[in-house]
């Protein structure tokens, strides 16, 4: 919840950011997919910015959730086969339940939308994906994270450390992105 809580101003306050920087539709997109932690706020934000920081910040954050899942899953096997308890290991079954389902949802989707249909289909189902459907689902998503959010535990005393660690490495990341961002994508 902490993460959507700061993610929420981080997609109205970046892409106002972007404007008053004067910073191309790709380097704001690929700053907003990189730095923005949740995938519908990228999306949006990308959209209050135009059709290509939309197309970049989906890119850059899918490769990420992507990368995530990867990531995650070596980094677990290696622990697992690290830890003093030897008699202990991970089996498939457990790696699978572990593993983030939505990485395979995203490579699916990816291989069915980009092999499966023609390019004219494509473009005839993002129509109706970008129809009313899509900024109302959006909305009952923020919607059913808030109802889920406990700020009383969230902001509690004994989570400050937590708290400001989390908001630190956010506006590090900030910097750090939108420095890469501009490296990478500022000479289109």
């Amino acid at each position: 919840s902490l993460v959507l809580i700061v993610a929420i101003p981080m997609m109205y306050l970046l892409p106002f950011l972007a404007k008053w920087m004067g910073i191309s539709q790709e380097v704001a997109g690929a700053w907003l997919g990189g730095t923005i932690d949740t995938t519908a706020a990228v999306v949006a934000s990308g959209k209050f910015l135009g059709e290509t920081a939309e197309q970049y910040s989906v890119i850059i954050k899918s490769a990420q959730n992507v990368l995530l899942g990867v990531a995650a899953f070596v980094i677990s096997i290696y622990w697992s086969y690290r830890g003093t308890n030897t008699e202990i290991r991970p089996s498939g079954k457990v790696l699978w339940d572990r593993f983030p389902k939505f990485v395979l949802g995203f490579l699916i989707a990816s291989l069915v939308f980009s092999f499966a249909f023609a390019p004219e289909m494509g473009k005839g189902l993002s129509r109706v994906a970008n129809g009313g459907a899509r900024g109302l689902l959006f909305s009952l998503a923020f919607v059913c994270i808030g109802l889920e959010t406990d700020f009383r535990y969230i902001f509690k005393k004994e989570n400050a450390r937590y708290i400001w660690s989390f908001l630190t490495a956010q506006g590090f990341n900030v910097i750090i992105t939108l420095i890469v961002a501009w490296l990478l994508f500022s000479n289109f």
